[in-house]
């Protein structure tokens, strides 16, 4: 697999137009390639973009955007929340590269991926296409960030490996691979996190991939209860403060 980093101009809060952007980048474009895009020049283009000055308004924010949220001690001016079948601290509200305008995350991340998939695809005529809008995410017990998939459209974001055999010929019984997380987590670590001004990247040649035209983010979701880590977030499923 190959992440090719694309630069491009600045995009300025609190509304920029990304669309000429990725026009020029979809003639980089082959078959079988993922387009990945930042959560945050996303919420640039749709106006997510507000001036929040005070906690006080950032914790309104933090309220207002996410499903499900929580303060733990210990943790200065940070609330963890649910939102968008993802654990992510304060509703994925950022300040960074926001010239003084706290960013929000895309207003529906999947509808989203799916109009910038559409538009490429009118654009350049390719048939199989990916599109990953990514953030950036704390893995719990491990330093720094890594790339997650907070909308994605154009492939089965799973491998399933059930049924196949291992090197020994063992069966595997549950496993699966999370193509989506795999690719962001690639192309993020490409695209930087401060003023590397690479918002955008292609992933190409990812192996296991199936690419669709259809809605395929129910294969990516589990059920709470069927979720390994379950017991651990039990106590914050459907906590409002």
């Amino acid at each position: 697999m190959q992440v090719l980093p694309i630069k491009t101009r600045v995009f300025n809060p609190p509304h920029d137009d990304i669309s000429l952007t990725l026009k020029e980048v979809a003639t980089k474009l082959q078959e079988k390639d993922i387009l990945v895009v930042t959560s945050k020049i996303v919420a640039i283009g749709e106006g997510r973009c507000i001036l929040a000055t005070t906690s006080e308004a950032k914790a309104r924010l933090v309220q207002q955007e996410s499903e499900s949220r929580t303060t733990f001690g210990g943790v200065k001016d940070v609330t963890f929340s649910i939102k968008g079948h993802t654990v992510i601290a304060s509703a994925g509200i950022d300040e960074s590269n926001g010239n003084g305008y706290v960013i929000l995350w895309p207003r529906d991340p999947m509808e989203s991926a799916k109009s910038i998939w559409k538009c490429i695809r009118k654009e350049t005529g390719l048939k199989e296409l990916g599109v990953i809008i990514t953030d950036s995410y704390c893995t719990p017990m491990r330093s720094g960030v890594i790339g997650i998939s907070i909308g994605f459209f154009g492939f089965h974001p799973v491998a399933n490996h059930i049924g196949k055999k291992d090197i020994f010929g063992r069966k595997f019984k549950f496993s699966k691979s999370n193509i989506a997380e795999g690719v962001a987590a690639a192309a993020v670590t490409v695209m930087g996190e401060t003023d590397e001004q690479i918002p955008i990247a292609i992933a190409r040649d990812v192996p296991q991939l199936r690419f669709t035209g259809k809605d395929t983010s129910i294969e990516l979701y589990i059920d709470p209860k069927k979720d390994i880590y379950y017991p651990l977030l039990k106590p914050f499923y459907g906590k409002k403060h």
